[in-house]
Parts: structure tokens; sequence; C-alpha cells
């Protein structure tokens, strides 16, 4: 917990074909398209990322398509999505990321799966996108990485901002099933990602102390920090608690294997919730 990367828009890219070691970054597109492409994702502190559908709808897929996905607090997320066929088309991303979007879509279900990255995220990754693509096929796309191997299955549902990770075949499809129900369990949640990592792992310790609970029913209202410790004031909505304050610590792991691909074994950062209390 407390290990997703921090992001409330996404832009999404479908390229069926083989994807770079460094994703979107690696394409030989229009310089002048793709530094405009780069210029607004940066004002906009975008992720941007290759998609693709799995097996053979990523071959047949007859327009390559595009998304902006907008998270926001009140839940009001939005979506802008376009298609291309040549490299302008992809022009339109620019003017998306300067628009609110629509509200109305469902989610999006990104499944790492970024062999060249690292070769567990397609090892594992691909399993559980073909498994999620027979329940959702039209919510799900394979994705080049999205942060944290520590060995895949990591699973993004965006624009939301909800990281899971460790998943296999069925805990995937239960995970995705619970979350498009507004039930997010504890159990494989790496965090939200419009939280920082201490605020991740305090909600996610507060969903395994008092359960289930819907993507906003939890409001991080306050965080002071003491050197490697947080005090984070949470809100929750009934039926849940009103107002908790967690208390969180940060430490360092030994050094280990954090990626199949990395050869170098190094430390992680560890967040670990001390205490949950009632207000």
């Amino acid at each position: 917990m407390g290990t997703a990367p921090h992001a409330v828009v996404w832009v999404v890219v479908e390229y069926p074909g083989a994807w770079p070691a460094n994703g979107f970054d690696g394409l030989g597109l229009e310089p002048g398209v793709k530094g405009g492409i780069y210029r607004a994702a940066q004002a906009a502190r975008a992720r941007v990322l290759l998609v693709r559908r799995h097996g053979r709808r990523a071959r047949a897929a007859p327009d390559r398509r595009w998304g902006v996905l907008r998270f926001e607090g009140s839940g009001a997320h939005r979506q802008q999505w376009g298609t291309w066929s040549r490299d302008e088309d992809l022009a339109g991303i620019v003017e998306a990321l300067g628009t609110p979007g629509e509200v109305g879509h469902p989610p999006v279900v990104l499944v790492c799966a970024h062999g060249r990255h690292d070769a567990c995220c397609a090892r594992r990754g691909r399993p559980v996108a073909h498994a999620l693509s027979e329940s959702w096929p039209d919510l799900v796309w394979e994705c080049t990485h999205v942060g944290g191997d520590r060995f895949a299955a990591n699973v993004v549902v965006a624009p939301d901002g909800v990281y899971y990770g460790a998943l296999d075949q069925g805990s995937s499809v239960t995970a995705v099933e619970e979350h498009l129900a507004d039930r997010i369990h504890a159990e494989h949640l790496r965090g939200y990602t419009d939280l920082f990592p201490p605020q991740q792992a305090a909600v996610t310790a507060v969903l395994d102390r008092f359960g289930p609970a819907g993507r906003h029913d939890y409001a991080v209202t306050g965080t002071v920090r003491d050197g490697d410790r947080w005090k984070i004031r949470i809100s929750g909505r009934p039926p849940g608690p009103g107002s908790l304050t967690v208390e969180v610590r940060a430490h360092r792991t030994a050094p280990t294997q954090l990626t199949c691909r990395g050869t170098a074994r190094s430390s992680a950062v560890v967040y670990e919730v001390t205490s949950i209390r009632g207000e």
C-alpha cells in the first residue's frame, strides 16, 4: 500500500503494434505533434500511456482511439475520446487536455502488460487482461508501464485513479467486479492516485479495518508530518466512521530485487500504519 504514482489526468493512445521499452516516448511520431502532446501533458500533469485491446481485438481494430481521462474529487469524472489514423490526428489530444471533457462514460480498466519494460508485466499481466476482457471487453485495455512492477500484475482503473497490484486472473475479476459496484477493498489496493503515499496507506488501512467502501466515501482532510511519521485525518460518510486520525510511519526495506528485469538490489520505502483512532 502507498505505491500508486500521483496522477489525476490520463492520456491513452491506442497502438496495437510492438511497444517501445519507454512507451510513448519511443514512438516515431511527427515531432511537432509529439512535442505538442508533451507540452500539454506536462502542463496538465497528465500521464501518457499506450494501450491496446487484448488478443485478436488488438490486431483487428479498424480505428485507433485516443482518450483523455480526468479525475475530479467530486466524483464527476470526465473523459474525451477521438480516433486517429495519421500522426496529425493526435493533435486532438492537446485540445482535449485544455477542456473539461464529458461525464457519464464508464471507467477504463488498464492492465500493465509492457513486456519490453519488464518481462513480469507481460507474463503476469496478459493472463489478467484476458480474464478481465472476457467479462468487460469494452472497458479493458492492456497498457504500457504504470509504475511499481514488484513482479506485477498491476491494474489501474481510470479516471477513478485506483491502483491494484499483485493480481492474478481470479483476484483481478473479483477486484474489478467489486470496484465497478463501488466497493473498494483493501486487499490488492496500492492506493488512490490523487493522494500521496502516506495518505494512500492511511485510507487503505481504514478500508482494511472497517470494510470496503466507495471511491469517494473517505476524504483526507488534514496531514501533519514529523520526520518519518504522519498524522492523517480522514472523514467518512455514513454508515462508515465519521472522523479518524491515522498514524503512519515510513521505513526502508533491506535491499532486494524490485523488478524482474532489474539485476541490482535496491531498498524500497514501506508505509506502516501504527494506529487508527476515532474522534
